[in-house]
């Protein structure tokens, strides 16, 4: 059975492949006149129909549906690799993973995209190459076409039009298409080639500049050119076909008012404003619909058509409050919030949850990573909270109240995380974290736990390296237990905890410790609560992949229909009688109905299984103390220990007093959360001709 889904998966990535160099190869040949006199007059010959017009019909079938079919095909082969991401799978690693992780390796380590891939190396020179390329190609035709005669008769039209002002605006575009791709959680693309949402994150910021930067050259240089030209009236035109530059004005000021709150200082210190201005994106893409026309537009609407998909998706699952069970309260103004969810959600290790609290703040959501494991507590979903910023420390406040409230309201987006996860094929798994940085690590932690002893599975040795600032930081150790306890068989996990304090040069005293308790909260639950489930149900890749296909399919039947018996009757495919912004606002009108029409009735479909899921959930009342010992407590030999548990746990840590040594290793998997400098530390020793066996994995998370 493992060997015809194998078979499948590769016959599905091959073909993905074969999609995606194609698609490669028409970016490489478009701005070429052989392109553009030869293939594309013979493509809309043949694509001429009275359904999709002379020019929307080529840009569907060779720009958007390319891109969409890939993500079709990703969302099948991310399904398949269910089938054979077991435990077992992993105990016979074989070379096609030995070599994936060697693509998976730090190149570069230093430099204004971080820590970068050979995988993430490879995509970013393939982007620089296209942006070299195509105004080069664009430039050398446009100076080819310029003749004396035109020349003389133009002026500096033919130089400010042609060479400056419209080729930025293409190579925007460029940058345009891409944007989307990262921001798009729920992507079945990005998991296809290795990448997650969180990690890519950086590339939709700098892809974010380009664009802005792009688009803001492309118009300064069309108002210098009509005012020089004494042709200010064109700033207030909006044609009825063709572009229309009032729409694209709009869209430049919604574009450069995002760009403005991107600037570290202002997002840091005014979040909110930074949060709801980014908003500014529907306006943004709307304007630039109506500036550019459907027919162009079509070039860079795949990345936004799976962004739309996913952001309706996750609309729909934020709109219920869930169930907040209990809590932990350490004393290192951190909380841990325990949520009940439905057995069939299941998750990998390092995964995302979006958290919205409406007593705070109706708009924010703040991602947060899951230190829960699906397998091991299948009726549960934690998160870590260290107060840190605004919104944290309001939540901090609420929970450690000395009049604690009964419930609170929270909402959800997610979980979001890796497609799959290989902790399992190293012999030795090294840790590194800085802070709150152990939270990922928390739930590989539990994984493991969770495939020695019920699984029964050979595990790696772990070695967590932890550093905290102060020792009170300490009780994070205590998150490495689920509230309600864990299985005996810890003990048959091998694990070595060094935690380093830094900034203190001894250990507190007794009575210091004895002050310092874990706080647990249990809330009363609500009928109106819901508990986490699937927003997709249990086989989400499948059902993603319906959504993706019947919604474009929908899309494509709808505006055939409308272009056949609306706009062909009236246009007769010139483009230059029907309104080109009427157009382009049907087709996008067309593009969203379809999306949350197919969308909610797989929503509404999966809603029957996702209840009765919920009603087997047992009662989640326990009469639980409102105290629990404090791990780090237990470091003082004085001290009994009281759980059996916590013995295995606290006799695998030492707590070192000073700074964090070189990290030094031979054959083992490494993986690193932290602060820059230590993630580019490690980092640098990992990728080093000196460290050939070590297998390296940032978490950064830059949201």
């Amino acid at each position: 059975m493992a060997s015809k889904v194998d078979m499948v998966r590769a016959a599905t990535k091959l073909l993905v492949m074969v999609v995606f160099i194609g698609s490669l190869l028409i970016w490489t040949v478009t701005p070429t006149n052989t392109y553009r006199q030869i293939w594309l007059p013979k493509i809309r010959t043949q694509l001429n129909s009275t359904y999709f017009g002379l020019q929307t019909g080529p840009r569907i079938l060779i720009n958007t549906f390319p891109i969409l079919f890939m993500a079709v095909l990703g969302c099948i082969f991310l399904h398949l690799g269910k089938k054979v991401n077991d435990y077992k799978a992993y105990e016979s690693i074989n070379g096609k993973k030995q070599r994936l992780a060697l693509l998976k390796k730090p190149i570069v380590v230093k430099g204004p995209l971080g820590i970068v891939s050979s995988i993430e190396l490879g995509f970013f020179t393939m982007f620089i190459a296209l942006l070299v390329w195509s105004p080069s190609i664009y430039i050398h035709n446009s100076f080819a076409t310029i003749t004396p005669i035109s020349s003389a008769a133009d002026g500096e039209q033919v130089w400010e039009a042609k060479l400056a002002a419209l080729r930025l605006g293409l190579v925007g575009n460029i940058c345009l298409v891409f944007l989307f791709f990262p921001v798009a959680r729920g992507s079945s693309l990005l998991p296809l080639f290795g990448l997650t949402s969180e990690a890519s994150i950086k590339y939709h910021i700098w892809l974010g500049h380009l664009v802005m930067g792009f688009f803001t050259a492309h118009g300064i240089c069309y108002i210098v050119f009509w005012n020089s030209t004494n042709n200010n009236s064109q700033m207030v035109e909006w044609a009825k076909t063709g572009t229309s530059n009032v729409a694209g004005e709009i869209a430049l000021l919604a574009g450069l008012a995002m760009w403005a709150t991107t600037i570290p200082r202002i997002r840091q210190t005014f979040f909110e404003l930074f949060f709801y201005t980014h908003y500014f994106y529907i306006i943004f893409m709307f304007f630039f619909v109506l500036h550019v026309g459907i027919s162009y537009a079509y070039i860079m609407l795949p990345g936004f058509y799976l962004f739309l998909v996913d952001r309706y998706l996750r609309f729909l699952q934020s709109r219920k409050c869930v169930r907040l069970v209990s809590a932990r309260v350490l004393p290192c103004e951190t909380i841990e919030l325990n949520f009940s969810k439905t057995p069939g959600l299941k998750y990998n290790p390092t995964s995302i949850l979006f958290i919205n609290v409406p007593s705070i703040s109706k708009m924010q959501w703040h991602p947060f990573t899951i230190t829960s494991n699906s397998n091991l507590e299948p009726e549960k979903i934690s998160v870590m909270i260290k107060s840190e910023g605004s919104w944290s420390k309001k939540l901090n406040q609420i929970i450690s109240s000395p009049n604690p409230i009964d419930r609170l309201q929270v909402s959800v987006e997610g979980p979001y995380g890796p497609a799959s996860t290989h902790f399992l094929r190293h012999d030795t798994l090294v840790m590194v974290s800085g802070g709150s940085g152990i939270t990922p690590f928390i739930s590989v932690i539990r994984e493991l736990i969770y495939a020695s002893t019920i699984v029964k599975c050979k595990t790696p040795q772990i070695i967590l390296i932890c550093s905290f600032k102060n020792s009170s930081d300490l009780t994070m150790l205590d998150l490495l237990l689920p509230i309600d306890g864990s299985p005996i068989g810890l003990s048959n996990l091998k694990i070595l905890i060094e935690a380093y304090v830094t900034r203190e040069k001894q250990q507190p005293t007794t009575e210091q410790n004895s002050k310092e308790l874990v706080r647990a909260l249990w809330f009363k639950p609500n009928p109106t609560d819901s508990h986490i489930s699937s927003i997709l149900g249990p086989n989400s890749w499948l059902w993603l992949a319906v959504v993706i296909s019947s919604s474009f399919i929908i899309f494509l039947i709808l505006i055939g229909i409308i272009s056949r018996y609306y706009i062909y009757p009236i246009d007769h495919n010139t483009n230059r009688v029907f309104s080109s912004s009427l157009k382009s606002f049907l087709h996008m009108l067309v593009m969203c109905v379809c999306i949350a029409a197919t969308a909610s009735v797989a929503v509404i479909w999966n809603k029957k299984q996702n209840a009765q899921e919920a009603n087997q959930i047992q009662s989640l009342e326990v009469s639980t103390p409102t105290e629990l010992p404090l791990l780090s407590s237990f470091y003082n030999a004085d001290r009994e220990l009281e759980s059996l548990p916590y013995q295995s746990l606290v006799r695998s840590t030492n707590v070192r007093y000073g700074m964090l040594f070189d990290l030094k290793g031979s054959s083992v998997g490494v993986m690193v959360c932290g602060p820059k400098k230590m993630r580019h530390e490690i980092a640098t020793i990992c990728s080093s001709g000196l460290a050939n066996n070590l297998h390296f994995e940032s978490i950064s998370f830059s949201w």
